[in-house]
C-alpha cells in the first residue's frame, strides 16, 4: 500500500487477527483496494446459488453444510482446518448473512501431533441457523460439496461434478398430516449456469474493482470474518486440548 499499490492477497486473509486489522487499516490509509482470494465467491455456480438464496426461492435457511475432502496435500506448517476451510467459510458467511454468535470445532490428529488431518466445524448463528465445515486431506476419494437447507427446497453445489450438473436443486417437502410426519421426495433438477472460469472471472473481478465498476465483494473486512472464525475455531481446540 506504501507504493500506491491495490493488493490482492490469497486467503486467509492474515494468520493473526491483528495483522489482518493492520492491514486492513493501511488499506484505507493508502486509498488503496484489499481484496481476499475466496476464490468460490467468484465461481459463476455458487454466484447463482447466492442469488436463489437471496430471492427467497431455498424459503428460510435453516442448514447449511460443506464438505471439502481429498488425500493430500498434507503440510506440516498448517492444519486442514487452515488449508480447506476459508472458501467455504467465506460462502456459509456470506449466505447466511448475519452474525455468528458461536463457534466449535472437533478435531482428529492422525500423523502429527497438533496438525488436524480432519476437523468438524459447527458454526451456530444468532438466528439459530447452523453452519457445519468437514475437512480431510486424509480421505480415500475428493469431494467439493455445499449443501443448502431451506424451508422451501435444497440445494447441492458439487464442484466435482460436469458444469451442466455442479447445480442441483430439490423441492423436497416435509409436511405433518395430523399427527404423522411425510415426505415428498422429488427428482433433482440442474440449474443451468453460463461457463465462466473461476479464477479468470476472480482476477477481472479485482480489475473492475480497481476501475470502480464494482462494489467490493471479498474485501478486507470479509476476509477478517472468515479469519475470526479460524482463530475461533483453533482457540477451541486448544481449550479442549489443555
Amino acid at each position: 500500500f506504501a507504493a500506491g499499490k491495490h493488493v490482492f492477497v490469497e486467503k486467509p486473509l492474515a494468520m493473526t487477527l491483528k495483522e489482518a486489522d493492520c492491514m486492513i487499516e493501511a488499506s484505507e490509509r493508502a486509498g488503496r483496494h484489499l481484496m481476499v482470494g475466496h476464490l468460490l465467491q467468484y465461481h459463476p455456480v455458487f454466484i447463482r446459488l447466492r442469488e436463489l438464496v437471496a430471492q427467497g426461492d431455498l424459503g428460510s435457511l435453516k442448514y447449511i453444510s460443506s464438505r471439502r475432502l481429498s488425500f493430500g496435500k498434507i503440510r506440516s506448517e498448517e492444519d486442514v482446518l487452515w488449508s480447506f476451510a476459508p472458501h467455504d467459510i467465506s460462502m456459509i458467511l456470506k449466505l447466511a448473512n448475519q452474525s455468528v454468535i458461536d463457534i466449535r470445532c472437533e478435531a482428529i490428529e492422525i500423523q502429527q501431533a497438533k496438525i488436524a488431518d480432519q476437523t468438524h466445524l459447527h458454526i451456530l448463528f444468532e438466528s439459530g441457523l447452523r453452519g457445519y465445515v468437514h475437512c480431510s486431506w486424509l480421505h480415500p476419494d475428493k469431494e467439493q460439496k455445499l449443501i443448502v437447507i431451506g424451508s422451501e427446497g435444497m440445494a447441492v453445489f458439487d464442484d466435482t461434478m460436469p458444469w451442466k450438473h455442479k447445480l442441483a436443486l430439490y423441492s423436497h417437502k416435509v409436511d405433518w398430516t395430523g399427527s404423522s410426519l411425510e415426505l415428498a421426495k422429488e427428482d433433482a433438477i440442474y440449474e443451468e449456469v453460463g461457463f465462466i472460469e473461476p479464477l479468470k472471472n476472480e482476477c477481472q473481478y479485482f480489475i473492475n474493482l480497481i476501475c470502480g465498476e464494482v462494489e467490493p465483494l471479498t474485501s478486507g473486512y470479509e476476509g477478517r470474518e472468515v479469519l475470526k472464525v479460524l482463530t475461533s475455531a483453533t482457540e477451541y481446540l486448544e481449550s479442549v486440548r489443555n
